[in-house]
This record gives structure tokens, sequence and C-alpha cells, in this order.
């Protein structure tokens, strides 16, 4: 590990020097690379050096101690000591952590689909509240969202919204939101007060650049068609949605919530490549099966990830068995806990698999 971060401290050290250079500041590309190459190494190093000035502390003191040449002092340096060891013994455990390879989607702003399962309307009108439970989460971070595209219901809900968060380090927060959720409540219809059960499935996908994916605009068959609202209605005289069919794959994606046709376009193909993206990432974590079993949520849509019970307040994660009594502030967008005890729980995964 220490080898590691010698090389990791002499890289962090040419990439500064880089960052000054008029070429590189000249070359958009390699400026923007560099910058951040520094982010990603500079939390690494500075608790590397914290490391490093504990455990000479902790060398000074043993020798004074050993040398005993002021008693005075005694009590004073075996307390710094003390504070040395323990900060020693922290720093090496802050440092597998921080050394564990990176997810290369973590600082990818995110695209989140959400759909109503099983409970008719009652499943649309929660799908809306994840909606908007998201969205105080991201405008707490002072991320920007955008609908992408939506099919709501005319009591209020979603049968499907689909939206963008934009952010950095958005995909590191919500890429263990992918799953089923559960909801317990009683509908605001049901007049015997009898709690029902109904579902919404999230699917949280990295949004990729073009580069990342290449699409043959061979493989697309795009149909414009005329905008439908609730109940059916026309919401626009013109065919400005667009429907989108990627034939390898067999991925549609719909968009008609802009009144341009080029704009449907644009949010189609920024959706068709995310999922794209998201068959290639499947396809690749089959050829390394273990190293997803070791991480807290596959990604799975079908794996039922967690449930609110209103009638209790509560809101439990299945995959790490916690429960908080908080079940109002978490779907005002108090999200954090949740997003901190799943990030800690895959760390710990993964670091148990790497000792092992």
């Amino acid at each position: 590990m220490f080898d590691k971060l010698e090389a990791l401290e002499e890289r962090l050290a040419l990439v500064t020097e880089k960052l000054s250079d008029p070429e590189v500041i000249a070359d958009q590309k390699a400026f923007r690379d560099f910058c951040k190459e520094n982010s990603e190494l500079t939390p690494i190093i500075e608790k590397y050096r914290e490391y490093k000035n504990a455990k000479k502390t902790i060398a000074d003191d043993k020798e004074m101690l050993a040398a005993g040449e002021d008693k005075d002092l005694e009590e004073l340096i075996r307390l710094e000591l003390q504070e040395a060891e323990e900060t020693l013994e922290k720093c090496a455990e802050e440092l597998k952590v921080l050394l564990l390879p990176k997810d290369p989607n973590d600082d990818k702003n995110v695209i989140i689909e959400i759909r109503g399962g099983t409970g008719g309307d009652e499943a649309a009108l929660f799908a809306a509240d994840l909606m908007r439970m998201y969205s105080m989460y991201a405008e707490a971070m002072r991320w920007k969202i955008e609908i992408l595209n939506s099919n709501p219901t005319d009591i209020g809900g979603y049968k499907e919204v689909c939206f963008s968060i934009e952010g950095q380090g958005a995909y590191s927060r919500f890429k263990f939101e992918s799953g089923v959720h559960r909801v317990q409540r009683v509908p605001e219809t049901e007049s015997g007060g009898r709690i029902h059960t109904s579902a919404v499935t999230v699917a949280v996908l990295p949004e990729v650049e073009e580069v990342e994916v290449e699409i043959n605009q061979n493989d697309l068959r795009i149909d414009v068609f005329r905008a439908g609202g609730p109940g059916g209605q026309c919401v626009n005289t013109t065919d400005s949605a667009v429907r989108i069919t990627h034939l390898p794959t067999g991925i549609v994606v719909s968009c008609q919530d802009e009144k341009s046709q080029f704009k449907n376009k644009d949010k189609a193909m920024k959706i068709l490549r995310s999922r794209i993206y998201e068959v290639m990432e499947a396809e690749r974590h089959k050829e390394i099966a273990d190293e997803r079993k070791s991480q807290v949520g596959s990604g799975d849509r079908s794996e039922r990830i967690r449930t609110y019970n209103f009638p209790q307040g509560r809101v439990t994660d299945h995959r790490i068995n916690l429960t908080l009594y908080k079940l109002e502030q978490i779907l005002n967008g108090s999200l954090d806990e949740l997003m901190e005890a799943l990030i800690t729980a895959d760390q710990a995964a993964k670091l148990a698999k790497a000792e092992n």
C-alpha cells in the first residue's frame, strides 16, 4: 500500500506542475483531465501526509521517553504519543478506503427513470412522491434538474417520468437508488381505510457523452408523432414528439415534453446513450460477477430495495437492514443519512473482499 502511496505522491507533484504549464493550459481537454486527476489525488495524498506526520511524531516521542531527559514534560509527551497513535490508526483505515478502486461513473451526472408498478393510480402517485423527493435533494445540493420525458396521470401522478440531475458526483450519491421501492399506506381513494401495498421501479443511469457510446445512425429508426397528455387530450398541434428505436438492442425511447421536435430528439438521444451504456455495463459485469456480489446493490431494477411504511412513519432499506423513523423528512429530500449508510456498507464489503 505504501509503495503505491509514494508513487501517487510523485504523480500529484507532476500533475501540479502540468497545471501551470502554458501548453497544458492552452489545451482545454488536457487541462480538464489534469484538473480531474488533481482533485482525485489531493485527498489521498493529504491523508497520507497526515499519516506520515503522525508516524514521525510517534518516533520522536518514543525517542524522548526512552532518553528520559525531561521528567517534567513526560506526561505531555505520553499524551501526544497517544493522540498520534490514534491518528495513525485512523489514517491507515481511511487510506484503505481512499485507495479502493473508484467507480468510473461516480463523477457523472445521472438520468433517473421512475415507473409506476403494481398498484395502479396509487403507484403512479408514489412515483410522483419519489420524483419530488429526489428533486428536493438535488435542489438542496444546488444541482440542476431537467425533466426529459414524462407520462403524467390526470390525478397528479406519473405512469413514468425520466429526468436528469446535473452536478459533480451526482451518480455517486444516487447509484444505490436503482430497484423496486415499495410503499405501504392508505390511498386517498380507499374509503375503508385499508393499507395498500404498491411498488415503483427506479433506474439510475450515468449520463454518458457521445464519445463514450458510439451510435450508428443507420441503427436508428426515428418516428415522429403528435404528443398527448393525461386523459388522451392533445397537448400539441404538430408532430413534435419523437420515438427512437435502436434496432440492434431493441431499446425504444420516446420524448414529448418539448414543443420542438429537435429538442425532443436531443433528449431522447441522451436517454438512449445512457440505456445502451447500461446494457454494455451489464454485459461487462457478467464477466466480473464476483465483484458485483461484493457490492451493496446490483443495480437490478427488479430487486426490492426499500419500503416506505406510512402508518409507522418508517423507511427500511432491505439491503443493509437499516430502518429510520423519519419518513416525512426522507420524502422531503433528507436522503444523506440513507445514502451515507449505503456508501459505507458498500465500502466495507469491498474492503472485506480486498483483504481476503
